[in-house]
C-alpha cells in the first residue's frame, strides 16, 4: 500500500461503513485520528487493521495497531494498548476500510492534446482521457470514464458511465456496462480462434462481447468476441490477470475466475462460481451454478451446480482425495 498518510476522524469511518449498512461498536472515541490501515504485523500506532485467519494470531497479540477489526469471541486476544472494533466479518470490513482510506479515482475531466478521437464518437461530459489515445467512429463513451494512455477504443463501442480503462488496453466490438474497472494491456473483443481445422479456413467471427456492470478484469487478459452471437460477462464477475476467454463464452454474475485461467469457446459458467488459478475448461460444457474449481484442474464435462471439483479430469473434490491418498500410499 502506498505512504501516503491519511488523517481521518473515527466518526467519519463510523458514518462511512452506515452508509454500507454495516455496524461497527468500539470504545474509540469520535474525534480519534486514523491514518490508514495496515496488516496486524507492520501496523503503526495510529493505523487500524483486522483479524480473520487464526493463523495470525501470535501478530494479534503483538500489534501496534490503534485498534482492530475483530470478532467478539477474539477481543481477549488483543494487546492492551490495541482496541477492539468489534463487526460481523472482519475481512469485509478490511475492504470497505480500503476504499475509505485510499479512495477510488476520479476522473479529471481533462481530455489530452495528445489523443485522437473521431468527430462522430459521442463523448460525455467529465470524461478524462491520456496521452496517445485512439476514439474510432460511432463509439459512445459515457460519463466519468477514465481512458489511460495508449489506449485504442475501436469503432461502434459503448463503454458505461464511470468505467476505467487502464494502460495500451484495446477494446472492439464491445458493449460495457457501469462502474467497470478494466485494468492495463487487457484486449477485449478480438477475433476468435476458429478455422476449418483440415484446410485452416478462418472463420471470420461477425459477433461482440457484452461486460456487464461493477465487472473487474485483470492485466493482460484477452477476451475474445463470439463468432455470431455474443462473448457474456454479467455484473459483479472477477477476472484476476492473464485470463483468455474464447469465443461465446458466457461468465453468469458474481463468479470469480482466478489467474491463468483458459476457458474454450462457448463453454456457460453460471452464477456465483469459484475458479482456481490455472484451470483449464474445454469448449461447449456447461457449469452449473455454485461451482467450485480447484487450482491446476481441467474440466471436460459439464458439471451440476453446488459441485467442488479437482483434478485432471476434474472429478468431485472427496473422490479427488481419496484418490491422491491411494497414490501415494502405493
Amino acid at each position: 500500500m502506498n505512504n501516503i498518510v491519511f488523517q481521518k476522524k473515527y466518526i467519519d469511518l463510523v458514518k462511512y461503513f452506515l452508509d454500507n449498512n454495516i455496524i461497527i461498536k468500539s470504545s474509540l472515541s469520535d474525534n480519534e485520528i486514523i491514518s490508514g490501515i495496515s496488516s496486524l504485523e507492520k501496523a503503526k500506532k495510529n493505523q487500524i487493521s483486522f483479524f480473520e485467519n487464526s493463523k495470525l494470531t501470535n501478530d494479534l497479540k503483538k500489534t501496534n495497531a490503534k485498534a482492530c477489526f475483530i470478532r467478539n469471541e477474539f477481543i481477549d486476544l488483543l494487546p492492551k494498548t490495541c482496541l477492539p472494533i468489534i463487526v460481523d466479518n472482519p475481512y469485509l470490513c478490511f475492504a470497505y476500510a480500503t476504499n475509505f482510506f485510499y479512495p477510488k479515482r476520479k476522473t479529471s475531466g481533462k481530455i489530452s492534446q495528445n489523443s485522437s478521437i473521431h468527430k462522430n464518437a459521442a463523448i460525455s461530459n467529465n470524461i478524462e482521457v491520456g496521452n496517445y489515445v485512439t476514439i474510432s467512429e460511432n463509439c459512445t463513451i459515457s460519463k466519468n470514464v477514465i481512458i489511460e494512455n495508449n489506449v485504442i477504443i475501436d469503432k461502434d463501442v459503448k463503454i458505461g458511465e464511470n468505467t476505467f480503462i487502464g494502460n495500451n488496453c484495446v477494446i472492439s466490438n464491445s458493449i460495457i456496462g457501469k462502474n467497470c474497472f478494466i485494468e492495463s494491456g487487457t484486449i477485449i473483443g478480438g477475433n476468435g480462434f476458429g478455422f476449418a481445422a483440415n484446410e485452416k479456413i478462418s472463420i471470420e467471427h461477425i459477433g461482440n462481447v457484452i461486460i456487464g456492470d461493477n465487472v473487474r478484469i485483470g492485466s493482460n487478459c484477452t477476451i475474445d468476441r463470439a463468432s455470431i452471437e455474443s462473448t457474456i460477462i454479467e455484473d459483479n464477475v472477477r477476472l484476476d490477470n492473464l485470463i483468455q476467454l474464447a469465443h461465446g463464452v458466457k461468465i453468469s454474475k458474481n463468479s470469480i475466475v482466478a489467474a491463468q485461467v483458459g476457458i474454450a469457446g462457448s463453454t456457460l459458467i453460471g452464477s456465483n462460481c469459484i475458479i482456481g488459478g490455472q484451470v483449464g475448461i474445454s469448449g461447449h460444457l456447461k457449469i452449473g451454478n455454485n461451482v467450485k474449481i480447484a487450482a491446476k484442474s481441467g474440466v471436460t464435462k459439464n458439471i451440476k451446480d453446488n459441485m467442488t471439483i479437482a483434478g485432471f479430469p476434474a472429478i468431485d473434490i472427496r473422490k479427488w482425495k481419496k484418490n491422491i491418498i491411494k497414490f501415494n500410499n502405493n
